[in-house]
């Protein structure tokens, strides 16, 4: 197998183990944007370890907020010599350095994202909904912009919409871990929603909060609305199978929202997420999403939602 074959194969590997959703999304591309999609996957989930502590997302380590700047700092170094040096012996690396190299993806977005993990970094406290949003993008929506770009997307407007995208989906993880992240002594939802229901901390062994929390996570699934919608009209400027994918990927993180309104508090006591066999259901609707766009095709991106930095 060839070291590019080897390092596709990595990437693969990692998505296959660090993300069910985005894995069964990503078997909808062609091979030479899956191949992309993957790689950049690989590098995201391997910086976004490194800061947290974590292996694929999962067994987060209690001490994990020691050297957490130190890692960064690395973690910036390494990055930095892939894309201006050409210079990487790690797969996570030289993925990267493909990457951006078939897409022709600027070099300021990965760096958009490793200010995301700064943020987690210095322990950033989200008082508005617009502090979160901005979070929001630098980790989730420049993903997004990267992800559009592999698929051929140029145009400024496709990639807002992707943003959007990436906003929404992560506003749902934020709805669905509010309390893993609290355990790990991260607040991702607005000070000033919290304030609303009568609470000044979060504290994920008082049961008592449960109900406010819920209520909270439930006002920023109606957030997130907007720019699945907005989201939407992107969808009908890809090429079919890119669109199938991207639209698959909208269609079950919604799904995470719908359930965790539904069983209420309580869903937080084990991991929200959908079946293989309701993927299944929710990439075949997917397919009428893409049908239905190519027909219904929006006008303006609504106003009001957060402004992608330019």
């Amino acid at each position: 197998m060839s070291t590019a074959d080897n390092v596709v194969a990595h990437s693969d590997a990692t998505l296959r183990a660090g993300s069910k959703s985005f894995a069964a999304a990503a078997r909808l591309f062609d091979t030479r944007t899956r191949e992309d999609a993957v790689m950049l996957y690989a590098w995201c989930r391997y910086a976004d370890d490194v800061i947290d502590g974590q292996t694929l997302g999962h067994e987060q380590e209690a001490d994990f907020r020691e050297g957490q700047l130190e890692r960064l700092e690395t973690l910036r170094d390494d990055t930095l010599a892939a894309l201006r040096e050409g210079r990487a012996d790690d797969p996570h690396f030289v993925a990267l350095m493909r990457v951006v190299r078939n897409a022709a993806i600027p070099e300021r977005h990965p760096l958009e994202l490793l200010h995301g993990f700064e943020m987690d970094v210095e322990e950033r406290h989200y008082d508005t909904l617009s502090d979160t949003l901005d979070y929001c993008y630098h980790v989730a929506g420049v993903v997004g912009v990267m992800m559009a770009m592999i698929m051929g997307a140029r145009d400024e407007a496709v990639l807002d919409r992707a943003s959007d995208l990436g906003i929404a989906l992560q506003l749902t993880n934020i709805a669905r871990d509010v309390i893993d992240d609290a355990e790990a002594g991260r607040v991702y939802l607005p000070a000033d929603l919290l304030a609303a229901e009568g609470l000044d901390q979060v504290d994920a062994r008082n049961p008592s909060q449960r109900a406010a929390l819920h209520r909270t996570a439930l006002r920023l699934l109606d957030i997130a609305e907007p720019y699945y919608r907005s989201s939407r009209a992107g969808v009908a400027e890809l090429p079919w199978r890119s669109a199938w994918a991207v639209a698959s990927a909208s269609r079950v993180y919604r799904a995470i929202g719908t359930r965790l309104r539904r069983e209420g508090p309580s869903a937080w006591d084990r991991r929200v997420s959908t079946s293989s066999l309701q993927k299944l259901g929710l990439v075949t609707r997917a397919l009428g999403d893409v049908i239905v766009s190519r027909f219904r095709r929006s006008g303006e991106r609504p106003r009001g939602l957060y402004a992608r930095p330019r």
